[in-house]
C-alpha cells in the first residue's frame, strides 16, 4: 500500500498557500497539507499535531508574529520535529537569508517560482529526493 505524504506550510499569503497546495495535489491527489499563517501558529499546530507529524515542513521567511528563521530555530529545538526536513519557501533571493536558513537546519531553500510548472517541478524533486542521504 502506497503511503501518501503529509505536508505543513507556514506562509502569510493565502494565494501562495493555495498555489502550493494545488501543485501538491497535482503530484499526489491524496496527500495531506496543514497550513499556518505565521510562525507562532505553525509552532502551535506542529506541537498539537504531534501524532500527525508531517513528512516535510515548508516555511516562508517573512511572516508576522514569528518569522521563518525564528520558527525554524524552534522546530530544530524540538525532539519530535527536529528530524523533519524543513524547506524555506520564500521570495527572498538574499544570500544571507539562504546561508542563515541552512545554518539553522533547513535542508533546502526554494525561491518561490513565478510559474506553476516551475513550482510543480521543484516540489516533485523535493518530495522524491532522499533527504536521509543528504
Amino acid at each position: 500500500m502506497e503511503t501518501h505524504k503529509k505536508f505543513f506550510i507556514a506562509d502569510d499569503d493565502p494565494d501562495d498557500q493555495e498555489l502550493f497546495i494545488e501543485a501538491l495535489m497535482e503530484i499526489d491527489a491524496l496527500c495531506k497539507c496543514v497550513t499556518a499563517f505565521d510562525g507562532q501558529e505553525a509552532i502551535n499546530k506542529l506541537l498539537n499535531y504531534a501524532v500527525y507529524l508531517p513528512d516535510f515542513i515548508f516555511l516562508d521567511l517573512n511572516m508576522p508574529k514569528m518569522n521563518g528563521k525564528e520558527c525554524l530555530a524552534e522546530i530544530k529545538k524540538n525532539n519530535f520535529l527536529k528530524e523533519i526536513p524543513v524547506i524555506i519557501y520564500s521570495t527572498s533571493a538574499d544570500k544571507k537569508d539562504m546561508h542563515d536558513a541552512m545554518q539553522l537546519g533547513a535542508v533546502f531553500f526554494l525561491q518561490k517560482p513565478n510559474r506553476f510548472e516551475e513550482l510543480f517541478r521543484a516540489l516533485n524533486h523535493i518530495i522524491t529526493y532522499d533527504w536521509k542521504k543528504a
